[in-house]
């Protein structure tokens, strides 16, 4: 065989395994294009198919039952935090609680301060929980005391880029805000910032914001009460749609936060409790699909079923409403249920009336209030009403409260030794701590409807009579004080609210005086016009519980924005008054007591003829303040800031004092005869000379030295007879022989 041959013959597999290395990389390259040509084209098979086979086959297994993915579980439990400032959201936030028991769904109350958002917030992404927010907005828009923390730490990391847009993305979450809406500029300030800060770190809104608003005028349903009634049933559809796992899991083929299962996420601006997710709203188009049908009818069910939730609770807005062009009356029935219960007789749409403690005790043959000592009022006669329950201000004290003293007079009980009237102080205070105060309403104009004053006032005087009444045959009720108590004499517009606010108040007054009732009116110096307008009173007040404007806002937290202007022009309003005013000064230690050369120069400017000086009573945790105990003065520190006081005004003179109520008189000298006190009021004179000026159509003026009495003795500041209590032997007057009873 020829050698040569034999390689050629050979020389194409030399070559080939020579090359061989190009081979391989040829072949790689062919396998690797098969492959993926495979997958693309059984991809797109699979798409078709999967468009072919409806829905409710795909939801099934081989075997017919539901894939172990669809039993995941889509609420383990509900976790509700709170920030409250008077307790209302915490109440809330405990009615939430025991309606989320009702669905089986572990549920957890955290107050937040107690919470620690950097350590637990982002546990709440993983956990499957439901987050309930419920925070009241307070002063200034500000977060409540306890959730100061809270609220700063979320502001922080929302706008730190460290924690990111996605942070919190996989929690779940709603809010419910708790405001006031008089305060326009920052009404429910802290529940919107809550939203907004969860909604920018990623968080999943499961329902939209609720409102609660403390104004009734403007409630959307009446009350703060209804206003969370009806979030919460709301709040509930929406969990128990969850806790079904109804949600509709995205299939990729939808375009960016358009698919359904985002269809209840809003931008967080979105607020009214009217709206609602999209899984909620019917489909606006005409031909519904057939996999929707069973979605629409049970909304439709529920809308229903809550409909007639709100139908029986009164959570309806019509339910406030009177009629197209009518206004809403004050007194809303859950208004009206909180202040009975605190022992109130409410009059009409927007009054009230309820018998003072001293009438009480009076009606007993016991000592009557402060104004019986400074002006010589019969306690026992004396009717305390209101025809606006209404106030421009949400104080965090109230002078005009349901235990007047109570604490002075336990600590008087406890030094004399009176174990009955310290038991009995102690009760007060208690009763009055499980009150809930600033339950009124609050605006800075009158937009309810309005009572007559001849109905307002006939009401008044039947209510009171009625609850003098209750008194006969009462032991140690004397006879004589008890007929006396039935024909009243004097009126205290001082119960609760701002009684100038209503637009009748002059026709009011002239009512009073035609049945020769005096009057005594308290308004809170944040309308200056009306006092201006006001017709001549017996005596006028105003409060001045601060004397800088900083203080002011503090203590009064007033509505309106100009509200130091306002109470500088309401002081100048009571100086060019000629009948009797009254400066009405609210000690509250650690707050006002070091505003003295303050004091002075806001004496100076409206000029008053009396400035009582009281220290603050307290009442209880519940009220809407950070008071306690330790900011009422002592009697001895209530007469240490009036005598400095005194010292910087010099046409003033201490006169009175009455340490039961730990109050004292400053007046001004001219009311000084000789050396005799006449701070008492001559009431038929000042009968007589307003009659003279209603008949005179205004033209016979007169001024407040033109109706004084004499102030006897025992009352005078530094008297050592008192004549506080006819069984304290300590305050009993030399003369036994003499009525001391009403001393």
């Amino acid at each position: 065989m020829d050698p040569a041959g034999a390689w050629d013959s050979a020389s194409p597999w030399v070559s080939l395994w020579t090359n061989r290395f190009y081979v391989y990389v040829g072949l790689a390259c062919g396998i690797s294009l098969w492959i993926c040509f495979q997958m693309v084209v059984g991809r797109r098979d699979k798409s078709s198919q999967e468009k072919s086979v409806p829905k409710a086959s795909r939801d099934l297994g081989t075997d017919g039952s539901i894939p172990l993915q669809r039993k995941e579980v889509s609420v383990s439990g509900v976790k509700i935090f709170y920030g409250s400032q008077t307790g209302t959201a915490k109440g809330f936030a405990a009615s939430l609680a025991e309606a989320v028991t009702s669905l089986d769904l572990p549920v957890a109350v955290v107050d937040l301060k107690d919470y620690d958002p950097d350590d637990h917030l982002v546990e709440e992404v993983t956990s499957k929980n439901v987050c309930a927010f419920v925070v009241a907005t307070y002063t200034d828009g500000r977060p409540p005391e306890s959730a100061e923390w809270f609220c700063k730490w979320l502001e922080e990391a929302a706008s730190d880029f460290r924690f990111g847009k996605t942070y919190l993305k996989g929690m779940r979450y709603a809010v419910f805000g708790l405001g006031n809406s008089a305060y326009a500029s920052h009404f429910n300030k802290v529940g919107k910032n809550v939203d907004k800060w969860l909604w920018t770190l990623g968080a999943h809104r499961v329902v939209a914001r609720g409102e609660g608003d403390c104004d009734v005028a403007n409630s959307k349903h009446g009350s703060i009460e209804a206003d969370f009634g009806a979030w919460k049933t709301k709040f509930l559809a929406r969990l128990h749609t969850l806790e079904k796992g109804e949600k509709k899991p995205c299939d990729g083929s939808c375009k960016r936060g358009q698919c359904e299962s985002s269809a209840e996420e809003e931008p967080f601006e979105s607020t009214s409790e009217d709206e609602s997710g999209a899984e909620d709203r019917p489909n606006p188009d005409p031909v519904v699909d057939v996999e929707d049908l069973g979605r629409i009818v049970s909304c439709a069910k529920r809308e229903k079923r809550e409909k007639e939730q709100q139908e029986k609770s009164g959570l309806l807005r019509s339910s406030g409403k009177n009629g197209p062009g009518e206004r809403r009356a004050m007194i809303t029935p859950a208004l009206r249920e909180a202040l009975t219960r605190q022992g109130y007789q409410l009059i009409g749409s927007h009054s009230g009336v309820k018998l003072c403690r001293w009438t009480k005790s009076m009606l007993r043959g016991r000592g009557g209030c402060y104004k019986h000592t400074f002006y010589g009022i019969e306690s026992h006669r004396c009717m305390e009403t209101t025809p606006s329950l209404a106030c421009a201000n949400k104080c965090v004290f109230c002078w005009r409260c349901s235990v007047i003293a109570h604490v002075v007079l336990m600590r008087i009980s406890f030094m004399t030794g009176d174990a009955e009237r310290l038991f009995m102080c102690l009760l007060a205070i208690w009763m009055s701590s499980s009150e809930k105060h600033h339950t009124n309403p609050v605006g800075t104009e009158w937009r309810w409807k309005m009572d007559q004053p001849e109905v307002i006032l006939k009401e008044a005087i039947e209510n009171h009579q009625s609850m003098i009444k209750q008194f006969k045959g009462v032991p140690g009720v004397k006879e004589e004080r008890f007929e006396e108590g039935m024909m009243v004499k004097h009126c205290a517009l001082s119960l609760v609210g701002e009684p100038i606010m209503y637009p009748e108040i002059n026709r009011f007054l002239t009512l009073l005086h035609e049945c020769k009732i005096s009057s005594f009116l308290v308004t809170n110096a944040q309308f200056p016009v009306e006092i201006r307008n006001l017709k001549p009173v017996t005596q006028l007040y105003v409060s001045v519980d601060a004397s800088t404007k900083d203080s002011l806002k503090k203590i009064d937290r007033p509505l309106f924005k100009d509200f130091w202007q306002r109470f500088l022009d309401s002081l100048k309003a009571l100086a060019a008054k000629q009948q009797r005013t009254v400066y009405r000064l609210t000690l509250v230690k650690a707050w006002n007591v070091d505003e003295l050369q303050a004091y002075a120069e806001l004496v100076s400017l409206g000029n008053p003829d009396f400035i009582e000086v009281k220290g603050v009573t307290y009442c209880g945790e519940s009220s809407a303040s950070s008071l306690t105990m330790a900011n009422v003065p002592w009697h001895e520190e209530v007469v240490h800031f009036v005598q400095d006081l005194v010292d910087l005004i010099p046409d003033y003179e201490i006169a009175c004092e009455h340490e039961h109520s730990n109050c004292l008189l400053i007046a001004h000298k001219r009311f000084k005869v000789g050396s005799e006190w006449w701070t008492w009021i001559d009431y038929d004179r000042f009968q007589e000379l307003v009659r003279e000026y209603e008949h005179s159509g205004g033209s016979a003026t007169f001024g407040a030295q033109d109706y004084m009495a004499r102030t006897p003795r025992w009352a005078v500041f530094g008297a050592r007879e008192r004549g506080f209590d006819p069984k304290d032997t300590r305050y009993q007057r030399k003369n036994k022989s003499k009525d001391i009873s009403g001393c």
